[in-house]
């Protein structure tokens, strides 16, 4: 199955000179979808994860069902002020400023074996700050999964040594 038959091109969103990648026609697409969450299930069977951790919004769809598939716990990692317990923080670098992420304390801990999980790497700082999140408990991050990589970003070179798996390419 092509995958990228159910991603949708939307020139100048969210600004002038950004070609957005639209996921929902695969979400929408019960084949499609299956095959995203199957395909990365598939890569990472066998390394023992304990927990899946995603990021709002989208990363809660792809992390939720890998989740599901893989036997493990989901944790959400939202932007500040989201989470009503107490929370570890992991800031990250953008365009003009910073912005962050925080999980519950007790979300993940020492032991627990993690699978990241997004829709797209772009530039790599939103990833490279849940895996810092994911390293501040003393667990082990054993990959970073994505459905789609804009591999002109060059997000792959800011994730150390971890096993990244990509579905969709985009030169």
């Amino acid at each position: 199955m092509n995958l990228e038959s159910y991603i949708r091109d939307i020139p100048n969103f969210p600004k002038d000179g950004i070609v957005f990648k639209d996921i929902t026609p695969l979400l929408a697409s019960p084949d499609g979808f299956r095959q995203a969450i199957d395909t990365i299930a598939e890569e990472f069977a066998d390394d023992g994860i304990t927990k899946v951790l995603g990021a709002e919004a989208r990363g809660f769809i792809f992390g939720g069902a890998l989740a599901y598939k893989l036997g493990a716990g989901f944790v959400p990692a939202r932007k500040p002020g989201k989470l009503p317990w107490q929370t570890t923080k992991a800031e990250y670098a953008l365009e003009y400023g910073t912005d962050s992420l925080e999980m519950h304390l007790d979300a993940i801990g020492e032991g627990d074996v993690v699978l990241i999980v997004d829709d797209v790497l772009a530039t790599g700082g939103t990833a490279a700050a849940k895996a810092q999140l994911v390293a501040s408990t003393g667990a082990l991050v054993v990959g970073l999964a994505f459905l789609i990589e804009l591999d002109f970003l060059c997000g792959r070179s800011k994730l150390g040594d971890a096993k990244i798996v990509s579905l969709i390419h985009v030169a």
